[in-house]
């Protein structure tokens, strides 16, 4: 697999989005009807965009019972390109309408992948949660740690095969360039897999097609069940807890390795100051209720706070890491 050019890829992301954006339908209440806040899924059913909107949904009850119920929609495309740009240019003023993003989100962002806009284009809300990176292997496979496994790429980088969703940029790619990278290889020469989302790839792992999984611990949780997958680690800055607690962390295996996917919920540019509030006040107010924690526990997903202007600094920083990390990998310029 190539790497396209940063620049070539902007251009030519910036026509695809154009065209998706002029395509992409809106919504229009009927005339006297209170229109439903929505939250908009930049991708197919299911996934972690899914996943976020329907944890919004079902946790706005708590801090807006008097809303209308959410409504979910669908706009995929570009990883969240499609939805960011119609967003920017066609609904940016409507008060109860969220977009989903994700950590992949930002990155993409650091990539130049959502065409001309950037992170200043929108109004970046409230965070409902993270995920973190898992490294995984089957259970009957010969490396028991990830320094086995980082062990056996330096000696031979042909014979470890990643599966992750996605292609070479994206952050399941990332965290297998990461582990590459610890064992000295350069990421044109490591073996990768692209395939349909993390289901596909753990799918892949227990075929025995591929030799590890660089994916999501919300992914792996559901694995485990099945006795026939291994986590060599998990990519967060300390241990998990609940039933990831006894799986360690890269770092305390001598990687500094470390991959936080935070998953939340943006608005458009134009939206009223006190609407963008009133919004903010929610997630904030979420935040601190028990009973969505409890919610987001059954999603998989761990505490993670950040908010307003706090959020906006947090996807500033991470954007510029990402940028900087794209260019160290080799990845742009």
């Amino acid at each position: 697999m190539t790497h396209r050019p940063a620049a070539a890829a902007r251009r030519a992301a910036g026509l695809l989005l154009a065209t998706c954006a002029m395509l992409a339908p809106t919504a229009t209440p009927a005339a006297g009807a209170v229109a439903p806040p929505e939250c908009i899924v930049p991708a197919k059913p299911g996934g972690g965009f899914d996943l976020t909107c329907k944890l919004a949904r079902a946790a706005l009850p708590l801090v807006a019972p008097a809303s209308p119920p959410m409504q979910v929609s669908y706009l995929p495309g570009g990883i969240g390109a499609v939805a960011y740009n119609t967003l920017i240019t066609q609904r940016a003023a409507e008060p109860d309408t969220l977009v989903a993003f994700s950590g992949g989100s930002l990155l993409a962002l650091a990539q130049g992948k959502f065409g001309t806009y950037g992170i200043d284009d929108v109004r970046w809300v409230g965070t409902l949660g993270a995920d973190y990176g898992v490294i995984a292997v089957r259970a009957d496979s010969p490396y028991r740690t990830l320094r086995d496994l980082v062990r056996a790429l330096a000696a031979d980088p042909s014979r470890v095969v990643f599966a992750a969703g996605g292609t070479i940029g994206n952050q399941d790619w990332m965290k297998a360039a990461l582990v590459a990278r610890a064992a000295g290889v350069d990421f044109k020469r490591f073996r990768f897999i692209g395939v349909e989302g993390g289901g596909e790839a753990f799918t892949a792992l227990r075929a025995g097609f591929v030799q590890a999984v660089s994916g999501d611990a919300s992914e792996a949780v559901a694995q485990l069940g099945m006795g026939q997958v291994r986590l060599l680690a998990v990519l967060s800055e300390a241990r998990l807890p609940g039933r990831l607690a006894a799986v360690p962390t890269a770092r305390e295996q001598g990687y500094d390795i470390v991959w936080e996917i935070a998953r939340g919920v943006y608005m458009g540019p134009q939206v009223a100051p006190a609407d963008y509030r009133r919004w903010v006040d929610r997630l904030a107010r979420l935040q601190a209720s028990p009973a969505f924690a409890a919610l987001r526990e059954q999603a998989g997903l761990f505490p993670f706070d950040r908010h307003g202007d706090a959020l906006a600094a947090y996807v500033r920083e991470r954007v510029a890491r990402y940028h900087a990390l794209a260019r160290d990998i080799g990845l742009g310029r």
